[in-house]
C-alpha cells in the first residue's frame, strides 16, 4: 500500500498538468475584470421564485417570524417595476409615469396593503442579491415585517448581464365586521 502511494501521487500531479488553465478574466476598457456572467433564462423563472421564497422563509423561521407565499399579482408588480428601472437606467421606487409601489400593485389587480418594496441594480445572483438585503438593517426590516404575508419576486436583465431584481412584500386586505 506505501509503494503506491508515491506513484499514485505522481499520477496524480502529472494528470493535474494536463488539466486545461483557467480562462483569464476579461477586462474593461479601464483594465479592471469584469463582472462575471450570470445569465438567466425564461426556464429559471419558477427555479429562482421558489428558491428565494425558501430562503426568505427560511430567514423569517430563524427571526421566529411567520412564512410568506409567493403571490402571482406581486410577481407581476415586480417584473415590471424591474423592467421600468431598467429602462429608467436607475434603481429607485417610482415608475417612469411617476407610480408609486403602491400604484403598481393596485394595477395588477392586488387587494392587499403594501407592506414594502426592496429593488437592487447589480451583476449578483438572486441569492447575493437577497443575502445584500439581510444585512442591511433598512432592507432587512422589510423583510422581516411581521405584517408581511405575501411575497413578489421578479427581475429584468440586460443583454449586457445587468440584472434589475424587485421584491414586493404585502399582506391581504383586512375587512371589519360594520355590525
Amino acid at each position: 500500500m506505501f509503494r503506491l502511494l508515491p506513484i499514485l501521487l505522481s499520477f496524480l500531479v502529472a494528470l493535474s498538468a494536463c488539466a486545461p488553465a483557467p480562462a483569464p478574466a476579461r477586462l474593461g476598457p479601464d483594465g479592471k475584470p469584469l463582472p462575471r456572467m450570470y445569465r438567466i433564462s425564461s426556464a429559471d423563472e419558477a427555479r429562482i421564485q421558489y428558491g428565494i421564497l425558501d430562503s426568505v422563509n427560511a430567514l423569517r423561521a430563524a427571526a421566529h417570524e411567520a412564512p410568506v407565499v409567493l403571490d402571482p399579482r406581486l410577481n407581476a408588480a415586480a417584473a415590471t417595476h424591474s423592467r421600468d428601472m431598467a429602462v429608467q437606467n436607475r434603481p429607485w421606487h417610482f415608475g417612469s409615469d411617476g407610480s408609486s409601489p403602491i400604484d403598481r400593485v393596485r394595477r395588477v389587480g392586488y387587494g392587499g396593503h403594501l407592506v414594502g418594496e426592496l429593488i437592487s441594480e447589480t451583476y449578483e445572483t438572486e441569492t447575493e442579491t437577497l443575502a445584500a438585503w439581510a444585512e442591511d438593517p433598512v432592507t432587512r426590516k422589510v423583510l422581516m415585517s411581521k405584517d408581511a404575508t405575501e411575497i413578489g419576486f421578479a427581475w429584468f436583465q440586460e443583454n449586457n448581464g445587468k440584472i434589475w431584481w424587485t421584491m414586493e412584500l404585502g399582506a391581504p386586505a383586512r375587512f371589519s365586521d360594520p355590525s
